[in-house]
């Protein structure tokens, strides 16, 4: 299989050479005449004020997850401390053998879902909570961080950083809830193999409730979604921008540098996805915490030597947040400005993520639910923040951005703010803009295939098909100019959204009932082990 991706990739390079010499304004246009129909109906905005607008799917987003949060009782701050627990190993064995085996529980973890039906003892899955969560990070930290924060300044001012927190803080309870049914109603194959996503849980879960029908048909429209997003914000995209600051970075010259940076990315590409999530955990559990431990202490090292200004930093931004400060739109559009770049930077209620962690292994749906929630927090409450903070104390002389003028090119305008304090940590900057994007790719690649194999089948071509679409994809999106191609497959990421959110919305009593089976056996578990048995049951 591997000859057979590498052999390709070396015969698309003529074709490629020629179709970046000249179509890419062709291909922009023909996406425009075809596709302009569909992105303009999914980002359709509804007017607020007279200037601003806010996107009918972003209403969707924030409204499932205003009721998840109120629905589970706050779990997003309730549950916070257990999720750290559950990530670092410590109910590891109730979640392998079930409270049942090891302390005599008699609540019925042997029910019969898919997943628990698997004859050994152990628990059913590929990879760990941590690997589970860091390939979910891997695919929703990138580029949004870094680029998209200084664009949500600039046009909403720092005031919008407080609604990008308020944003992540309720996207946290619509990762537990998606994630909960990605593992309930996941599928193992004889071989171990898992398969999961929106697309089981829309099928078998609503099948249950008698709706199966109308489950099918949600199903099917999040696979077509969700292959359409792997191929463009998920690959193309990603592999555009890490091509564009890598040439700008270092002044390459020559119509083909992205040309041949997509090629090389594509290969890298290829040696970690023909091993499949189990091999793309391995990788983004290093990568992850690897490039976001650089970014986020170069931000901690910009912060630190002006932390006598991070109290003014604050002031500027809950400030902002409820005056406007001057901005177009005034609170309104301060606040769409923060919720959206929240909202669309972690993902949270979009159903991918639910891809990724429903390969864990464990026997408690909810466990995996819990540790998904650290998920928007990571990126959008710690890390968006910090590139926030770093960007207004940096600013606050007005030297490199205006708020209330909105810039494109938003990772110049971090690179900007980072240099001020470290010289030269663009470069550094690029190469964990590359990281990012390599990482999301990756990530992509494995929900982009749980659609297609859910349309296609299960097999091995199938499998070799998707992959070389996929690398495909990779060197043209870092060959061709992207206007309405990526303006396309943004639109399919953000559509998953629609039959996503109505499925967990009608699912979650039985997101309710795994999460009081989870908390009964930790609480069980704590009391065999006289280890002061905490009071779990307040939060079912």
């Amino acid at each position: 299989m591997k000859k057979a991706l590498l052999s390709f990739l070396t015969l698309i390079i003529p074709i490629l050479t020629f179709a970046q010499e000249t179509t890419s304004e062709k291909i922009d246009r023909v996406f425009q005449d075809y596709t302009g129909w569909f992105v303009d109906a999914i980002f359709y905005e509804i007017p607020f004020s007279d200037t601003y607008q806010i996107p009918w799917v972003l209403i969707v987003l924030i409204g499932g997850a205003l009721f998840f949060t109120i629905y589970f009782k706050f779990i997003n701050v309730t549950a916070f401390g257990t999720a750290i627990r559950v990530v670092r190993g410590k109910y590891e064995d109730i979640e392998k053998h079930g409270a049942d085996t090891l302390y005599g529980d008699q609540t019925d973890n042997e029910g019969g879902d898919v997943f628990e039906t698997i004859k050994n003892e152990g628990a059913d899955g590929e990879v760990s909570h941590f690997q589970a969560l860091t390939a979910a990070l891997s695919a929703t930290v990138g580029l949004g961080n870094i680029a998209g924060v200084a664009v949500a300044l600039s046009i909403g001012g720092p005031g919008a950083t407080f609604w990008m927190i308020v944003a992540g803080l309720l996207g946290m309870a619509s990762k537990f809830a998606e994630c909960t049914l990605g593992v309930k109603y996941r599928d193992v194959g004889e071989d171990g193999t898992v398969y999961g996503g929106p697309m089981y849980y829309l099928t078998k879960g609503l099948k249950s409730k008698g709706m199966g029908g109308f489950g099918k048909v949600l199903a099917v429209l999040f696979a077509i979604f969700v292959i359409g997003g792997s191929f463009g914000g998920g690959n193309m995209f990603q592999a555009n921008q890490a091509a564009a600051q890598f040439v700008k970075l270092f002044e390459l010259e020559g119509g083909n540098a992205g040309l041949y940076f997509g090629i090389v990315m594509a290969i890298l590409v290829a040696i970690v996805i023909i091993g499949g999530i189990k091999r793309i955990a391995k990788v983004t559990e290093k990568v992850v915490p690897f490039m976001a431990g650089i970014y986020v202490l170069a931000a901690l090292i910009i912060l630190g030597a002006n932390w006598h200004l991070i109290d003014d930093a604050f002031a500027l931004i809950f400030e902002g947040a409820f005056s406007g400060l001057g901005i177009a739109g005034g609170l309104v559009g301060v606040m769409i400005q923060g919720i959206r770049r929240g909202a669309f930077s972690n993902e949270a209620g979009v159903g991918s993520a639910a891809i990724a962690h429903s390969a864990v292994r464990t026997k408690y749906p909810a466990s995996e639910g819990i540790v998904a929630l650290l998920e928007p927090f990571v990126d959008t409450v710690v890390i968006c923040t910090m590139t926030a903070l770093v960007i207004v104390i940096t600013n606050f002389d007005g030297g490199f951005m205006e708020y209330g003028v909105e810039i494109k090119e938003g990772v110049e305008i971090t690179a900007v703010a980072f240099d001020s304090v470290i010289p030269h940590f663009s470069v550094i900057l690029t190469i964990a803009v590359i990281l990012f994007a390599f990482s999301t790719m990756i990530s992509w690649s494995y929900y982009g295939m749980q659609g297609w194999v859910f349309l296609f089948g299960k097999g091995k071509i199938t499998d070799l098909i998707y992959k070389i679409l996929f690398l495909f994809f990779v060197v043209v999106g870092a060959s061709i100019s992207l206007g309405a191609v990526i303006n396309f497959s943004d639109a399919m990421i953000f559509a998953m959204v629609v039959p996503n959110i109505i499925g967990v919305v009608l699912l979650s009593p039985i997101i309710r009932v795994e999460l009081k089976k989870y908390y009964k056996a930790i609480t069980v578990k704590h009391e065999a082990l006289d280890d002061g048995a905490e009071d779990l049951t307040q939060h079912m």
